[in-house]
């Protein structure tokens, strides 16, 4: 577990580093998901974030569970935020997952989810901050 936890905080910090260089926002780890649940993994030092992230790594694997997404959309329903699910298999790309109405801006899409590339990602985060009312938040 010990070794799980360590690979799970390095890999906090590396999404953190990466966000800082790809947005320049600040982001640190949530050490309170240890103790609490119904939270996501990184704290972002800008208030008007619209997301909850919940980051998965693990050494195989093709596609993202379902708890996964689970798990986030709790913490971000509790934030009243947007959920992200961000995970990476060894030797694969990274993948995110996010809600297609927040995408769409149509809610008839309820339940549906749409994974995109990391780079998908980052262009819709700043989308997201670059006109606040594209997206509903």
């Amino acid at each position: 577990m010990v070794n799980g936890r360590n690979k799970g905080a390095a890999w906090e910090r590396t999404v953190a580093k990466m966000l800082f260089d790809e947005l320049g926002v600040e982001f640190s780890r949530d050490l309170r998901q240890y103790q609490k649940s119904d939270l996501g993994d990184l704290i972002c030092d800008d208030p008007t974030w619209p997301f909850v992230l919940e980051l998965k790594r693990y050494a195989s694997g093709y596609t993202y569970q379902q708890a996964w997404w689970d798990q986030v959309v709790k913490a971000a329903d509790a934030a009243r935020k947007e959920p992200v699910l961000i995970y990476k298999f060894d030797h694969r790309p990274i993948y995110v997952v996010m809600r297609l109405p927040f995408l769409m801006q149509d809610e008839s899409y309820d339940n549906e989810r749409v994974i995109l590339t990391w780079s998908g990602f980052i262009q819709i985060a700043r989308e997201t901050w670059s006109d606040p009312h594209r997206f509903n938040q």
